[in-house]
């Protein structure tokens, strides 16, 4: 019975021991993916995401970071992000970002207000 005991506890060791070696191995090829900051455009779209361009504004009744998207027919339209990380408030800068349109009071006359669920740099 002792020797059941203690293959068991040995086995769970080895095994347990072969885990942390996987996930050490996985965080640190995902921190490498993230610092070349190489986008894919097809596996961004195929993952929900859409391209945008921060937009800024000091112009009355009108909202001071906006993120214009595509639109049907080369037309475009604005998203007033309610939680937009000031590391995104850049002038021009493009952003991959998925979103929720939100059923609330516009805060400015162009822009529609959404909650922002990811954005990533983009280009």
């Amino acid at each position: 019975m002792f020797l059941k005991i203690g293959i068991a506890i040995f086995s769970t060791l080895i095994l347990s021991c072969g885990t942390t070696v996987k996930q050490t191995e996985s965080t640190s090829t995902e921190e490498t993916t993230s610092k070349e900051e190489t986008v894919d455009p097809q596996k961004m779209i195929a993952a929900g995401y859409m391209l945008g361009t921060i937009i800024y504004s000091d112009k009355e009744n009108d909202c001071p970071y906006t993120i214009q998207m595509p639109g049907d027919k080369m037309e475009f339209y604005y998203l007033d992000p309610i939680n937009l990380d000031e590391t995104y408030k850049v002038d021009g800068l493009k952003v991959w970002v998925k979103f929720n349109g939100l059923r609330r009071m516009n805060r400015c006359d162009k822009a529609t207000p959404a909650e922002i669920t990811d954005i990533k740099k983009g280009g």
